[in-house]
């Protein structure tokens, strides 16, 4: 039987107010409430990351930073416009952040030229950042697939033998194709150009390819490149997620389904808030539960999008895919775990809002999320596993 609540003669809002307070669900702020979800976060699933007070965004643009362009063959303020979309590693105890920036050559995303910058920290918070950027388009075996657009959305992973590799967009303002770089210093890279060049024939070389999510493993605190069953396994793509494979870590082959087209492991979901993109984040990570990736999802603008969520809004969500069977999804979070809230995460290129995920390394027994603030700066993150 429902017991119905009897108030005295008092103004109509304020019985409405004392209704939802005893009914127990009041919500005093927003960031309450995002609180509350997080707090529901399935055990298989990373969080809460929450944000360290007064300290975002930790990379902002540069206007007195310069650097000769051997493409332009002048002095640029190369990060002038935007830095945002970082990567993360670790290098000697140090958290090492590698971001997209750009410079004011162009109007609108996607128009300008970018590098990737680079910036240290040791309690990953306050950054040191080189004067000049670490990759770019140059006069080299790339310039072709890189120019003007640039080097765009750095993912990076450490391979056991020490080795960094950073898959990233190659871009030229025609077809974006998802390159690989190897470095062993963070400093000086090697492009090896597109990861699909060769596979299926060159299929898939001039077709759109993004965001590419190595599998890592856990090895003495430290993110690794994962094998399974002798290949390296990555997740790509941002309109669904796709699986690729590779034995050496340069050229990798997309999985195909029963039909000869690509194999989705998950797509886009009506009324969700993902309901336009599922662009992958950071290198997954195996655990007890499963192998983890965190994704980014692109809220529609039309009536099929999730209310709840500001149109065109990205916010950030998890999967969970089977340890014995990397294509498998056996878990996915119907609510992001992290949304835009702070005023730079609302405004700049992309006003609609963005918390776009790249970076994620494990540090000092956290977990620290580096992130894209509205195409125009980065931010960090914490999880600490110690306290939830």
């Amino acid at each position: 039987m429902k017991h119905r609540l009897h108030f005295p003669v008092i103004d109509r809002n304020f019985q409405a107010f004392l209704y939802i307070l005893i009914s127990g669900f009041v919500v005093l702020n927003p960031t309450d409430a995002f609180t509350q979800r997080q707090s529901s976060l399935p055990d298989w699933a990373f969080g809460p990351f929450v944000r360290p007070a007064n300290v975002n965004p930790v990379i902002s643009p540069d206007t007195t930073t310069r650097f000769f362009c051997p493409m332009r063959q002048e002095v640029i303020d190369w990060e002038s416009n935007d830095t945002f979309n970082p990567a993360a590693t670790i290098k000697k105890r140090k958290i090492y952040v590698l971001y997209r920036a750009e410079d004011k050559s162009g109007i609108g995303i996607g128009m300008r030229t970018s590098r990737i910058g680079l910036a240290s920290s040791r309690d990953g918070i306050a950054m040191k950042r080189r004067k000049e950027p670490v990759m770019y388009p140059g006069n080299d075996s790339q310039k072709e697939v890189e120019w003007k657009g640039g080097c765009e959305d750095p993912r990076i992973a450490m391979a056991e033998d020490g080795r960094y590799v950073m898959l990233y967009t190659q871009w030229n303002n025609k077809v974006p194709r998802l390159g690989v770089a190897i470095s062993t210093d963070l400093i000086r890279w090697e492009k090896h150009g597109s990861i699909f060049k060769t596979a299926h024939g060159g299929r898939f070389y001039n077709e759109a390819s993004k965001s590419a999510s190595i599998i890592t493993k856990m090895v003495k605190g430290k993110m690794v490149i994962a094998t399974i069953n002798g290949k390296y396994w990555l997740y790509w793509g941002e309109h669904a997620v796709y699986a690729a494979t590779s034995t050496d870590l340069i050229n990798w082959e997309p999985l195909l389904d029963e039909t000869g087209e690509l194999k989705k492991l998950i797509t886009t979901r009506n009324g969700f808030f993902d309901s336009d993109l599922t662009e992958c984040g950071p290198p997954a990570v195996m655990t007890s539960k499963g192998i983890l990736l965190l994704y980014n999802g692109k809220n529609r603008s039309d009536v099929l999008r999730d209310s709840t969520y500001t149109a065109n809004s990205y916010c950030a969500g998890q999967v969970l895919f089977d340890l014995r069977d990397p294509t498998k999804a056996i878990g996915r979070l119907d609510k992001p775990f992290f949304v835009p809230e702070a005023a730079f995460e609302k405004s700049g290129q992309y006003p609609a809002g963005t918390v776009f995920v790249e970076g994620l390394v494990y540090h000092k027994k956290k977990w620290f999320l580096y992130y894209g603030c509205a195409d125009s700066r980065v931010a960090v993150a914490i999880f600490d596993p110690l306290l939830n």
